[in-house]
């Protein structure tokens, strides 16, 4: 064998891995290649001549097979027997422990290389700078280049590439481009590869200037002649947001006639949706349906995750259906894009669906998709699924990591199962699973939300000894949980030594203690505090929602000013239409509509804002409490301090003013606003067609419609509906029905709000068959009657006298699952009343209570006149005396039927009493049965 294998290496006869085996098993030594060191010595008694090849081609295989450590016993067994290794020997080894991160040893090898008189050659320096960067040692990585440089071994593209490449991804973009220019000075220029990586890196450093910098160096040394170049440059320039300048440069190079590629447009379609230009990457989408590249799996997940993140889960889901109906097999990626936007909504059933789809498609759920489903029965409160989900997740030998953990935990806590969160949390150590900071906050949140103060403190404590230290989450969560559970004074010592504990305080740690200041009513100390808040931090929204609704309440006026003017100050170029209501409709709620009004009238008389951001919601207010003509004095109040209406302000009033049946004044204020310049949109048009429907002017209500079309809005089903409504309130119902079947024959899809009105007509007039046949019609045409529908159907056979029909299409609606509400029940009260079944009336009357409706007036006076009728006086009264417990006023009506049956019934004193509490209200009875 000795001979076999010299004679191979005198005719330099290439040796194997299996040639080393076959000599290790020949000379009886076990674990093949592994033991080579071992072998050595065997080898030389046996008479083998050990040479440099032998050695070298050992430590090759070695590497190869993954044994690094037995690699360098070989090379330290090569030097021992004095043979000096070679370059390739040195950087064999040096990539091999470069690829374990063991700095040290590569450095050790190139200090071995240099202390043997190996001189190291380019390739032996760019490992070492390789391995440096890698560990965010750039000292020595730059000290390695200068040695480099001046032992006359020149750096090559490869090795300035992977220097840029390192000092990038340290965020050292700065030094990345000098090495870049020192670079294009040198005879070692550029190449494509340096170029795509600079310009990716200063694409995910977001240095929109450094992009355009280097695609100008890039061109001016011509290598932007192909695709790849130019979609490095499009991708780079949506990293930093670019995305005209991005598209730009696509339609450059379409233009020099280089097709983009799907990676092209798979670029700017995600920079686009970062730049939430939904638009544009929808048009580009659809032109690669048409013209190619056809989109594949990542493109619609681009879009899935783009619907995920802006809360539109069910499009994530069409978007996700669309990609199957296309050919395109889900992979984990996509399954995982769509179950984060579940998982956001808590659509538990879809998910559900997704997740078993995906393995019956034979794709293994990983982590992320275990903890999707996770979170997802958190957010539909269904702790037991997310333990029988994190079961399967183990029992699948998919191991959880601490994120899974930590969502399970959550969710327990918010399922109320603590005890079983503590067991999951106990279970870690044997799990191999570290707790995080995120662990114990979630535990601590938990704690909080049990109001388990002394607990949290403890488990404070616990983390200031562990491997995880409290940091400002953890704080800001403790402060939640003392403001919450009353320990308003221990947070507020725990915000003024967080500081010394090396926590700064943050707005959502001001925010919280004010929060718990506020609730306990303690205002002065509140603003003490929001104006030392102010020294360090800017007041942001949830400052504004936590104490401007209690400086309002409390006449704290000159206070709330203030603040709010400072607020404005600071923000004015982000004003926010929708967040100022909100702030107006929190202020109203706390302080009430009346100091709420002074307050916004102090904003506008000085001149804080003169915009109707604090108007509206008082407009809208107002308007909902039926007071809309005390709104409409209020506009001219705000008007004279100099505020002007817009759209929003305009049809709060106009809708409020034609649900009282003041038209006219809403009218006029629709002729103000166009004359104003503030353009009417298509709810206005709408509102005024109601308004001239309610006044049965129809021929004006056709002609505003005109109006409305003139000015490019089209008639919807919203106008469609208001007009036959106003047709049949004027009496022209056939006008009515005409309209109601032309519009089926153009493809209209009719609504409940288009039978509503039909049938009420149909009904009011004695047209009882034809108005079941149009419900019938209803029906086939796949509309789903409502409440209101059936109501209306109810008060028609009512007023027909058909009360057995009122109580089956009752019983029908139940059936139906529509759900009456009161005035479902008063129709049918007061046909069973009218019909002489009082007992059946009262029964419904006692469901309605049990199902958590209240009754109103009208369902009262309909029983006490019912009970009254049947001599029942002393049940009516006891009604009587209900309704006014419940604060529920009786009107004129109520003491008539009172006064009325308790006369007939011979009870003259009560009668007496009902007369004189009458009279005390100013009213006069227009009944004589004393």
């Amino acid at each position: 064998m000795a001979q076999v294998f010299d004679l191979m290496q005198k005719q330099i006869v290439k040796a194997n891995v299996g040639t080393f085996a076959t000599i290790f098993s020949g000379m009886g030594i076990e674990g093949g290649l592994q033991s080579a060191p071992v072998a050595l010595p065997v080898m030389r008694e046996a008479g083998m001549s050990l040479n440099a090849y032998t050695y070298n081609g050992l430590i090759y295989f070695l590497v190869k097979s993954g044994y690094d450590k037995e690699a360098m016993e070989v090379y330290k067994a090569m030097t021992e027997d004095g043979i000096v290794p070679n370059v390739r020997t040195y950087s064999v080894l040096m990539v091999a422990f470069g690829k374990r991160r063991d700095v040290d040893t590569v450095l050790w090898l190139l200090s071995e290389m240099e202390s043997r008189g190996v001189k190291p050659n380019v390739y032996s320096y760019t490992i070492c700078i390789r391995v440096l960067g890698q560990a965010g040692r750039f000292d020595e990585a730059y000290r390695i280049l200068r040695e480099m440089e001046e032992a006359g071994c020149k750096p090559d593209v490869v090795t300035y590439t992977l220097l840029i490449q390192i000092l990038c991804d340290a965020g050292q973009l700065s030094d990345a481009k000098d090495v870049f220019w020192k670079m294009k000075a040198s005879d070692q220029k550029p190449d494509r590869v340096t170029y795509i990586t600079l310009l990716d890196k200063c694409g995910d450093s977001g240095d929109p200037r450094s992009v355009m910098e280097i695609w100008n160096a890039m061109e001016a040394d011509g290598y932007n002649d192909n695709v790849v170049a130019y979609t490095a440059v499009v991708d780079a320039l949506c990293q930093v947001g670019s995305v005209d300048e991005a598209s730009d440069v696509f339609d450059k190079m379409k233009r020099k006639g280089i097709s983009p590629e799907l990676y092209s447009y798979n670029s700017l379609i995600s920079g686009f949706l970062k730049a939430n230009r939904f638009d544009g990457a929808l048009e580009l989408f659809n032109h690669m349906n048409i013209h190619g590249p056809r989109p594949n799996g990542y493109t619609h997940v681009l879009f899935i995750n783009y619907y995920g993140k802006s809360g539109e889960s069910l499009k994530a889901m069409q978007r996700y259906e669309t990609m199957k109906s296309n050919g395109i097999v889900p992979d984990v990626v996509a399954g995982n894009a769509v179950l984060y936007s579940l998982a956001k909504s808590g659509k538990l059933g879809m998910a559900k669906r997704v997740f078993s789809e995906l393995k019956d498609m034979g794709v293994s759920p990983d982590n992320i998709t275990y903890t999707m489903m996770i979170k997802c029965c958190s957010k539909a409160s269904k702790a037991d699924e997310a333990v029988k989900i994190f079961s399967d997740m183990m029992e699948n030998g998919c191991v959880p990591d601490v994120l899974a953990v930590n969502s399970l935990i959550d969710t327990l806590y918010k399922g109320g199962k603590g005890n079983e969160a503590w067991q999951i949390f106990h279970q870690l150590k044997e799990m191999n699973i570290e707790p995080t900071d995120g662990t114990y906050n979630t535990l601590l949140a938990g704690l909080g939300r049990e109001g388990k103060v002394k607990e949290v403190m403890n488990l404070l404590e616990e983390m200031a000894s562990s491997s995880y230290p409290p940091n400002l989450v953890t704080y800001n969560t403790v402060l939640d949980c003392l403001c919450k559970n009353g320990e308003v004074n221990c947070a507020v010592d725990m915000l003024y030594t967080m500081t010394m504990k090396g926590f700064i305080p943050d707005l959502s740690s001001y925010n919280t203690v004010l929060y718990g200041l506020v609730k306990q009513d303690r205002f002065k100390e509140a603003f003490m505090m929001f104006c030392y808040m102010k020294k360090v931090l800017a007041p942001d929204y949830a400052t504004l929602c936590t104490i401007l609704p209690s400086f309002v309440r409390e006449d704290l006026m000159k206070e709330a000013l203030h603040t709010i003017q400072e607020y404005i100050l600071q923000s004015f170029s982000n004003m926010d239409r929708s967040s100022f209501h909100s702030l107006m409709e929190g202020i109203i709620k706390k302080a009430g509509v009346e100091k709420s009004t002074v307050f916004a009238e102090n904003i506008a008389s000085s001149g804080i804002l003169l915009s109707d951001f604090f108007l509206c919601p008082l407009i809208r207010h107002l308007c909902k409490q039926r007071k809309a003509l005390e709104a409409h004095e209020l506009v001219k109040k705000f008007k004279s301090f100099g505020v002007s209406l817009e759209i929003a302000s305009y049809n709060s009033l106009i809708r409020g003013l034609v649900d009282e049946n003041m038209t006219d004044i809403a009218e006029s204020l629709f002729c103000e606003m166009k004359r104003l310049g503030c353009a009417p949109d298509e709810f206005t048009y709408n509102l005024i067609l109601d308004a001239m429907g309610k006044s049965m002017r129809i021929e004006e209500m056709l002609k505003v419609q005109e109006d409305m079309h003139r000015r490019g809005f089209e008639s919807t089903y919203v106008t469609y509906n208001t007009i036959i409504s106003g047709l049949v309130k004027s009496k022209r119902l056939d006008q009515a029905i005409d309209l109601y079947h032309n519009l089926i024959s153009e493809g209209f899809s009719p609504t409940p709000c288009t039978y509503g009105p039909l049938l009420d007509g149909l009904l009011k007039a004695g047209k009882i068959e034809d108005a079941e046949n149009l419900f019938s019609e209803m029906l086939e045409y796949g509309c789903k009657p409502n409440c209101t529908i059936y109501n209306i159907l109810l008060n028609g056979h009512r007023i027909a006298g058909n009360t057995d029909n009122v109580c089956q299409l009752f019983q029908k609606m139940v059936e139906e699952r529509i759900n009456p509400d009161i005035k479902s029940y008063t129709i049918l009260i007061d046909s069973l009343c009218t019909a002489g079944r009082l007992n059946d009336g009262m029964s419904y009357f006692r469901q309605l209570m049990e199902f958590g409706l209240e009754p109103d007036l009208i369902t009262y006076n309909l029983l006490i006149d019912g009970l009254g009728k049947s001599g029942r006086t002393e049940e009516a009264v006891s009604l009587f005396n209900e309704m006014k417990m419940k604060g529920i006023y009786p009107n004129l009506y109520t003491y008539n039927s009172l006064i009325l049956h308790l006369g007939k019934a011979r009870k003259g004193a009560e009668a007496g009493k009902m007369y004189e509490e009458l009279l005390m209200k100013g009213w006069k009875p227009n009944v004589f049965h004393l």
